[in-house]
């Protein structure tokens, strides 16, 4: 089991969104003195939002923070980052990002990578099984989640 703190907040922001009925994906922010700057969760299907990802909404509940806050910052989140999300880290320099999984949906990894951004893939298996059960269940809602 992962015991990093940012980490076990992106996984307790994606349970909450499922049991919100939302998309289950959560996301932390940390600076680079380990503080939790924000967290958050998908709240598409909650907010009737095209763009509130759980890494936007981890930026978001950041609230508005000066250019250096980010710099040297870790995003968890556990999914692969769709290209939005992708675009996020890379637009406020967040300098590591951590997935859970990259099984159920391979994001802008190697956009990240050519970046110079720093990638860890943890393969959690709670991440995959709590994406693999919401993809069976609400395939329609997740088509919609990635633009399909």
């Amino acid at each position: 089991m992962n015991t990093d703190p940012g980490f076990i907040a992106a996984v307790e922001e994606a349970k909450k969104g499922a049991a919100e009925g939302g998309v289950p994906i959560g996301a932390a922010l940390v600076g680079k003195d380990g503080t939790i700057l924000g967290r958050g969760h998908n709240m598409r299907v909650q907010n009737g939002s095209a763009t509130l990802h759980a890494e936007m909404s981890a930026l978001e509940n950041s609230g508005r923070l000066p250019a250096s806050a980010y710099e040297g910052a870790t995003m968890y989140t556990t999914l692969s980052p769709c290209d939005m999300c992708t675009g996020a880290c890379i637009l406020y320099k967040i300098k590591r990002v951590v997935i859970g999984e990259n099984k159920n949906f391979m994001g802008g990894e190697e956009y990240l990578k050519s970046r110079g951004k720093e990638l860890v893939v943890l393969d959690d298996e709670e991440c995959k099984q709590m994406m693999e059960k919401f993809i069976k269940e609400k395939p329609e809602l997740w088509n919609e989640d990635i633009g399909e």
